[in-house]
């Protein structure tokens, strides 16, 4: 694939902008919108995007890595850079919208446009697989499927390309116009209606319609009538219509679905016979996705023959990097799955982001299919490589090994992956942050387990794009200006320490807040720069709290004194945080005390309070909205007393997560998130417009069939009445799965069934009973994620989320997602 070239006269011509140019010859090839993702700065243009962040606020940073081109709509940064190209636009949304427009247009190709709920991703990268042989490509990378996705997806497309395959999603009404004139899609294909992205829709209808209008100008229009039964056929899109079914009459009509040694196989009937085809795949949404593909092929007139033989061969799509812990104190990113240069991009974008370890490796296979000659590709990863700041290369194939030269960092080259793998023990890898990045033909899976930490088989997976969505949802709530604190106590709410403060300090949040000073020292040992403020400081670690650059929680007259005594040998306003108790009765100044307060805090050139802040105690509460309200104007007046007598203003601050929602006049000048980072918030109803960010999964170790009578566990509280079967499950008390679990209390999902527990919960085990379900040793049992939550355990155990989530122990191996 070969970048589109454009000068940026021509740019400016296609979106019809006022411009200040300096080199109106120079040539663009790169479309930026985030500064700290650049590839070729000197043919990069910039657009200043203002969705949930200013992107004019980042002109510098993107000046600093030597952009030089920009898109804006304030014509007030033209003049703190005179030598850059200046496009000035009214929406620089819609103008990189329009400049994708008008891309496309220049290009005759085919395209498949793909939308639903789920499965978009998997279906758009599956059918690269199955048409590759037949066309030259172009897709969306990764899910790029949003209005700033689609743009960039869409300007990849050059002359050599004869099919394009773009998946487009949406969260409100009105979104999906902008993207079909975009994609133009030939072809449409409809995947699933679900709950996902609802919240942006008055009804499941609403949001139907809308997704349809991707398809109002295609040719065919391939669909499941069970999606679309709110619309009336009469009004499908599509000058043709395709429709596959396992439940009523379609063209592809499936009528039988039989699991064989971990494969698929269907039959239907198609065009009045019986036609069958294999999937290589087991579980629910796999089977769904591969269904949709097979009617696609079909629809595209390949025979079922040809359909069956091509299907068989699907492989496991993973869109997901993965940040494991690795061995000797690594930190391993598991991209080993696919290899192409938008991919690596991003991945070398969340290896920038991981500050825990000062050492960078990527080991890499050399790529194919990328429409780009040797020379030009290698060249091309070597300065990106050199951008990143990688610090060693370890390629395998011999097509890399022949441009050696190109990269100008430690280097090792194998000419397979066994021949890596035979030499490992020989390899060093120490304290270091390694990229596994390959093709699938490489099989680099088995270098990432080589570099993995063994740990049992209970997974706690964390999603960092959700979580990043999740900060998004509670930054567009937020009055400009208002600065966030992300807190990060506790493990991070049980989710890992510096793997969620890199992320929080990647997306600009203002502030970490941190229990204890250790938690603080480790996030500094691992490169986290964000000030942090301990909020339960001990005497004894002030010494520490000063070295590492910590900022203390003041909470009391007693700690103030204690800590402008652990002061005494320094000379500088060192940075504090003032509490005050409004009403938690939990730690803070009482009203009584501030004028003790002020004493110690006039005329003290030791310390400088960077903030005044208290806690709401039921900002979720609608029945005590009086007791926060009087929180609120009990704080304000203190806050301001002491900002009168310290001369200068210190930050003020009060809102929490629910506050965020429920208490827009609370904002002040900064609020803190916590729980609402991780996708639960008891002031929204049913978390509305969260996202899911953990999955707690763990496998089954045993099947036993037990006689009628029999008992299970300790104490014998579980019993058999009538006999069945039990699955054994690698997770107990240790783990952080309370024993009030126990005695069917608990349930878990298995194969799609939710099963319950029986008998005590064990330390290390866990048993279910699993009568009447085909369970086998090795299958997954899910303890909770987005269908089976964590409110719902809370509420079977009569806890609250919080204590589910910090009680899960630390021999759980975390595993961070990042698309």
């Amino acid at each position: 694939m070969l970048n589109p070239i454009y000068t940026i006269s021509k740019i400016a011509e296609i979106l019809k902008a006022e411009t200040k140019l300096v080199d109106e010859q120079l040539l663009i090839q790169y479309l930026v919108i985030d500064s700290r993702s650049v590839l070729v700065p000197e043919n990069s243009l910039f657009f200043a995007l203002t969705s949930h962040r200013n992107g004019h606020e980042f002109i510098n940073d993107a000046y600093q890595k030597d952009i030089r081109n920009f898109v804006i709509s304030d014509p007030g940064y033209i003049s703190v850079h005179p030598d850059c190209n200046f496009i000035i636009v009214q929406d620089v949304l819609a103008a990189l919208q329009a400049l994708a427009r008008y891309h496309r247009s220049q290009f005759n190709l085919k395209t498949i446009g793909i939308t639903g709920s789920n499965g978009k991703t998997i279906v758009k990268e599956w059918l690269y697989q199955l048409l590759a042989t037949d066309f030259n490509i172009v897709r969306s990378p990764k899910s790029y499927n949003s209005q700033i996705g689609v743009p960039l997806s869409v300007w990849q497309i050059d002359a050599e390309n004869d099919l394009g395959i773009f998946e487009a999603g949406i969260s409100a009404v009105n979104e999906m116009e902008n993207i079909e004139k975009i994609i133009k899609p030939e072809i449409g294909i409809l995947t699933t209606i679900g709950e996902a992205h609802a919240e942006g829709f008055s009804s499941r209808k609403e949001k139907l319609t809308e997704k349809l209008k991707l398809f109002k100008d295609a040719d065919l229009f391939i669909y499941s009538p069970e999606y679309v039964t709110e619309v009336n056929a009469k009004d499908l899109p599509g000058k043709k219509q395709f429709s596959w079914s396992s439940k009523q009459p379609a063209d592809l009509q499936i009528i039988a679905i039989e699991p064989i040694e971990g494969n698929c196989y269907l039959r239907a009937i198609y065009q009045n016979r019986e036609i069958e085809c294999m999937l290589p795949f087991k579980d629910r949404a796999s089977i769904e996705n591969g269904m949709t593909c097979w009617a696609t092929l079909l629809a595209l007139n390949y025979t079922p023959e040809q359909a069956d033989l091509r299907l068989e061969k699907l492989s496991h799509v993973s869109m997901r990097l993965e940040l494991k812990n690795g061995i000797n104190q690594c930190s391993v990113i598991d991209d080993s799955y696919s290899a192409d240069t938008s991919s690596l991009a991003i991945a070398l974008d969340f290896l920038n982001q991981q500050n825990q370890h000062p050492k960078k490796t990527v080991i890499l296979s050399e790529l194919f299919e990328t429409g780009k000659v040797d020379l030009d590709l290698y060249t091309e990863i070597a300065d990106l490589l050199a951008q990143k700041k990688v610090n060693r290369l370890i390629g395998i194939g011999t097509h890399l090994a022949q441009f050696a030269d190109l990269f100008n960092c430690e280097t090792q080259f194998f000419n397979t992956t066994n021949d890596f793998i035979d030499a490992f023990p020989g390899l060093i890898f120490n304290h270091e942050t390694i990229l596994v990045k390959g093709a699938r033909r490489f099989e680099f899976g088995k270098i990432s387990k080589l570099l993995t930490q063994k740990i049992h088989d209970t997974v706690l997976e964390i999603d960092l794009n959700a979580m990043v969505g999740n900060l998004q949802f509670y930054r567009s709530k937020l009055a400009s200006g208002v600065k966030i604190m992300a807190m990060v106590k506790a493990f991070s709410y049980g989710s890992g320490s510096f793997e969620i403060a890199n992320l929080l300090q990647f997306h600009k949040v203002d502030y970490l807040a941190v229990a204890y000073a250790d938690e603080g020292i480790a996030l500094r040992k691992a490169g986290i720069t964000l000030p942090i403020m301990v909020m339960s400081p001990e005497e004894s670690a002030f010494e520490a709290i000063i070295k590492h650059n910590l900022e203390p929680e003041i909470y009391s007259v007693e700690i103030l004194k204690s800590f402008l005594n652990a002061l005494s040998g320094y000379d500088f306003n060192y940075p504090v945080h003032i509490k005050i108790d409004s009403g938690m009765h939990r730690l803070g100044f009482d009203q009584s005390e501030v004028e003790t307060l002020l004493d110690l805090l006039k005329d003290n050139d030791k310390i400088k309070v960077q903030s005044i802040f208290s806690h709401l105690v039921a900002s979720d509460v609608a029945e005590h909205d009086g007791f926060t309200q009087s929180q609120i104007d009990k704080f304000k007046p203190l806050a301001n007393q002491i900002a009168v007598t310290l001369g200068y203003k210190p930050l003020f601050h009060i809102s929490n997560t629910s506050g965020i929602t429920r208490w827009p006049e609370a904002q002040m000048d900064m609020v803190r998130l916590g729980i609402g980072l991780y996708g639960f918030d008891s002031g929204l109803h049913q978390n509305r417009g969260l996202q899911t960010v953990m999955v707690l999964k763990t496998t089954v170790t045993q099947v036993k069939h037990l006689n009628a009578g029999e008992t299970v566990g300790y104490s014998r509280k579980g019993m058999m009445k009538t006999g069945g079967k039990i699955a054994t499950v690698k997770i107990g008390y240790a783990d952080g799965y309370s024993r009030a679990f126990g005695n069917g209390v608990g349930k878990m999902l298995i194969n799609g069934y939710l099963v319950p527990t029986i008998g005590s919960i064990c330390m290390d085990m866990t048993m279910l009973d699993i009568t009447g379900i085909e369970v086998k040793a090795g299958d997954e049992a899910i303890v909770f994620n987005k269908e089976h939550t964590i409110m719902q355990l809370a509420q079977d155990t009569n806890t609250i989320p919080y204590e589910i989530l910090t009680n899960i122990s630390q021999r759980v191996k975390r595993v961070y997602f990042y698309e």
